[in-house]
């Protein structure tokens, strides 16, 4: 027996993008249906950002208890309870979910718990079940990606796994120097692992500034993280013993296991998009910059639509389509406005563009940037991090990318998105003085220096 049931907006997918665009057409006045196969929250909440970022805090405090005579503590490691991290880590999931649920909750919501399937008139399916919205958001999501010949399976891990194993491997290769690989190599090295990092290409987080790469690859060397650039993955073989990575020049690599850090894809197939009239393109969303489909009522938001996949931006786009669909009409934000945070020790942060790429836009001439060592800063000396703070500006003009690099200084890059979303120029913000001692002095002082008026600098 099919029943139907009638929305004005109906979200297929509860994860970031899907459960803030939810939360907003609410406050809207709007009636909303939320469809989710697993748990709201999705890949963020519960196998990716809070977790992983829980695990990178009992890393930091692993390290810290070894370093704590160098400040006068006396303390002893007795080693990693991986049990306890688990624990530890699924109350935070817990509570956050909680939390979250409560709040669906309290705005009116209608969570619907199943698989949701696009249908051709833009109904969702969801068992015998029918779903009918003057809108649709599409909100999906992402999988952890293979390379083709590699099957995930025993020893091959994703980060899913990564997260749900009992054990602190003895050593562990990563496939994958982004953002997920060199976060968990991080971890697995604060908790005594062998690591080795394998990226085919030259450098470890090799979407950042290449100051930001090679400082974090100078500081995973001091910290005995192991890495290959420059050569591709050929073939992995496991055993009871262990994995066995191969590269195409014939280099191997062997660890307990093999963490598949290759990204993430779009979780698009076999759900009717095509069939309703949705255009894919490897398996991503086609979509205007208003994040319409090109079929009328129908919208994509978060990882299926192609650019950064980030949690926070797919909150953005959520919320600036439950607006649109409300008839409001709130700016599209470009994504070189959006933060970017990588949370190993030490961690990398940024917005706006490399240096590189704003020469390749606008020319050597055109471009000036500045470094400044976290070395010359008191809070950083303090905590004990080496680090680097690099502001990119056009030539009498707007700051247009600012890059750090050190423990916590993902805490400081809502400062640089206002300072290149405003365009402002270094001159405007040099007199905005910052508090002493603060990392983010580390900020002011490339700021001053843009400006022509260094303080704690030659």
């Amino acid at each position: 027996m099919m029943t139907t049931h009638t929305f004005d907006i109906v979200v297929l997918g509860g994860g970031s993008g899907g459960y803030a665009a939810a939360l907003r057409a609410a406050e809207l006045g709007k009636t909303v249906a939320l469809i989710e196969k697993d748990k709201v929250g999705g890949t963020c909440l519960h196998r990716g950002c809070i977790p992983t970022k829980a695990l990178l805090h009992a890393a930091e405090v692993a390290e810290h208890v070894r370093d704590a005579a160098s400040v006068g503590i006396s303390a002893t490691f007795e080693g990693v309870d991986a049990a306890g991290v688990r624990t530890y880590r699924e109350n935070i999931v817990a509570k956050k979910f909680k939390g979250l649920e409560g709040l669906i909750k309290a705005r009116g919501i209608t969570t619907v718990t199943g698989l949701g399937r696009l249908n051709a008139d833009r109904s969702v399916s969801v068992g015998d079940d029918v779903y009918v919205g003057a809108d649709v958001v599409l909100a999906t999501g992402s999988y952890s990606r293979s390379l083709p010949g590699l099957d995930i399976g025993g020893r091959v891990i994703t980060s899913e796994q990564a997260l749900a194993l009992d054990v602190i491997p003895e050593r562990v290769l990563v496939l994958g120097g982004g953002v997920i690989g060199v976060e968990f190599a991080s971890v697995w090295r604060s908790f005594g692992a062998e690591v080795t990092i394998i990226e085919a290409l030259e450098h470890l987080v090799p979407n950042e500034d290449i100051a930001m790469s090679k400082g974090l690859e100078r500081a995973f060397r001091r910290r005995g993280i192991a890495y290959s650039l420059g050569t591709r993955f050929q073939t992995a073989t496991q055993d009871d013993q262990g994995v066995t990575v191969t590269l195409e020049d014939g280099k191997t690599f062997t660890g307990d296991y093999l963490l598949v850090a290759v990204g993430r894809g779009p979780l698009t197939a076999d759900l009717g998009f095509e069939e309703a009239g949705v255009t894919l393109d490897r398996g991503f969303v086609t979509v205007d910059e208003e994040l319409r489909t090109g079929v009328a009522g129908l919208w994509a938001v978060g990882d299926i639509v192609p650019g950064l996949q980030l949690a926070h931006r797919g909150f953005m786009q959520g919320i600036d389509v439950a607006e649109r669909i409300a008839g409001l009409s709130p700016a599209s934000i470009p994504e070189s406005q959006i933060p970017k945070i990588t949370y190993c020790n030490p961690e990398v942060a940024s917005v706006g563009v490399t240096e590189q790429a704003a020469i390749t836009a606008h020319g050597a001439d055109a471009v000036v940037s500045y470094e400044y060592n976290l070395a010359g800063n008191g809070k950083s000396e303090i905590i004990g991090t080496a680090g680097l703070v690099k502001v990119v500006r056009l030539k009498d003009g707007p700051v247009i990318g600012v890059h750090l690099l050190g423990d916590r200084v993902g805490e400081l890059i809502t400062e640089g998105q206002l300072a290149v979303a405003w365009e402002a120029h270094p001159e405007d913000i040099a007199p905005l003085i910052h508090a002493h001692p603060t990392q983010s002095e580390a900020l002011g002082e490339a700021f001053l220096a843009l400006a022509g008026k260094p303080l704690h600098a030659l």
